[in-house]
């Protein structure tokens, strides 16, 4: 038996069964330089999907692994809330002043899910209410609190939750009784659906909205620019706030704004984020209006959140994105990814659609013969890509989109790359699935 099959048999042996590999044949990831890893077996691929959106600006970024180094040189790893953080402060310094909230504060967490919940947790605080509205197809996180908010049944483990939870329209154009409105008539039917659903669902004392701009997991999916405007003003009404969830969507990956619900118009209450802002170390954490941010009564820390390390990379990082404006490498390279990929499509009957911003963006696959959601298909894409070097996403409701998310600092060349293979991998499921 090789090494790869022992650590995969040992890997089945103390790990969840619902903790997903891909590929029929997992690969282990042993080194990464620029934007290009290598797996055990010594096979080279073009990452498209960079940990799940996490490695930003790619594999061993001198910037990053310097200040990390600087900050290890020091004996330093770990202090906790209880004392000051300088990087930690810094960081929050940034991120207040990026965020657009007005006299914003920070707090920093391990994870998009712990941000999410401290999230929820403020605004079920400030307006004494466990009622929360969600969005369907969204993705909040795995703990109990995130998943109660989340709309995806393939995600949801149980019937109950801590909230009271109610799913809102905007991201589901596909449904018929949508089909054929335009931006405009879509968002006024969603806001005349919130109404009702103020008026008849729930006791009249909202907490929050929770929504993503782009949908992650729910394989990209997005709400038309406004609605989240046109839903903000009707939640100011009764007095209920709004989180934009970014932890797939901010620091420029959109390539339009610099967090995506800008794209909408609107200042949200609350920013949640995570992923990609130490580019692999753990972080997350929220940016919101001080009153919300303060207005916990119990004793709060967070023994890890916001430590040294992470904290170090965090600062390299965003330092990074902003000294190179990767937020604008992002629209040049997304535009063309995503349009030769729209060209490509339009002779290819298993590519139901082409979405996304910047540099994050999906290809749903669907049966030739029946125009259905095909996830088999998918998974035949995922395949076909790891065979010619390159790795990328899965997700969506019925799980049959493709969905990527590159390094912001992809090259033109790698753009091209990748599409290329992209569109050789699409033609080959293609003809294999109308054959």
């Amino acid at each position: 038996m090789s090494e790869h099959a022992k650590l995969l048999r040992r890997h089945r042996a103390v790990m969840p069964d619902w903790l997903a590999l891909y590929y029929g044949s997992p690969i282990e990831i042993v080194g990464g330089k620029g934007n290009r890893v290598t797996d055990a077996e010594g096979n080279g691929y073009l990452d498209f999907f960079t940990g799940i959106l996490t490695n930003m600006i790619g594999y061993d970024v001198p910037e990053v692994r310097e200040a990390v180094e600087r900050q290890l040189a020091t004996g330093v790893v770990h202090t906790s809330t209880l004392y000051l953080l300088r990087g930690q402060v810094e960081l929050a310094e940034k991120i207040a002043r990026l965020s657009g909230i007005p006299d914003a504060k920070v707090f920093f967490t391990n994870s998009g899910t712990e941000a999410n919940e401290t999230a929820l947790l403020l605004a079920a605080a400030a307006r004494r209410s466990d009622q929360v509205l969600a969005m369907r197809q969204s993705y909040h996180g795995r703990s109990f609190g995130a998943v109660g908010v989340t709309g995806l049944r393939t995600w949801k483990n149980l019937p109950y939750s801590p909230l009271n939870v109610h799913f809102l329209h905007g991201a589901d154009r596909h449904l018929p009784q949508f089909a054929g409105l335009s931006d405009a008539d879509y968002i006024r039917v969603c806001v005349e659906d919130l109404r009702h659903v103020l008026a008849t669902a729930t006791g009249g004392d909202v907490a929050a909205l929770i929504a993503e701009p782009i949908q992650g997991v729910g394989g990209f999916t997005m709400a038309p620019d406004g609605l989240f405007a046109a839903y903000q003003e009707v939640l100011g009404e009764h007095g209920a706030y709004f989180i934009s969830d970014e932890v797939q969507t901010g620091w420029g990956r959109t390539g339009e704004t610099f967090f995506g619900i800008t794209a909408h118009g609107v200042t949200p209450d609350m920013m949640t984020f995570a992923k990609g802002l130490a580019n692999g170390l753990a972080v997350g954490g929220v940016v919101a209006r001080r009153e919300l941010m303060d207005g916990l009564d119990a004793n709060g820390i967070s023994t890890f959140g916001g430590n040294p390390i992470a904290m170090a990379a965090a600062n390299a990082t965003l330092d990074y994105v902003l000294d190179h404006d990767l937020q604008a490498n992002a629209a040049r390279q997304g535009a063309v990814i995503i349009g030769g990929l729209r060209k490509a499509a339009a002779g290819l009957p298993v590519v139901r659609d082409v979405r996304g911003k910047g540099l994050m963006f999906a290809v749903e696959l669907a049966d030739p013969g029946t125009g259905e959601p095909s996830p088999p298909l998918a998974d035949e894409i995922l395949e076909e890509t790891r065979r010619r070097g390159l790795l990328v996403g899965k997700g969506g409701l019925y799980g049959n989109a493709i969905r990527m998310a590159p390094p912001l600092t992809l090259t033109d060349a790698e753009a091209y790359e990748g599409l290329g293979i992209l569109i050789d991998s699409l033609r080959a499921v293609n003809e294999a699935a109308t054959a």
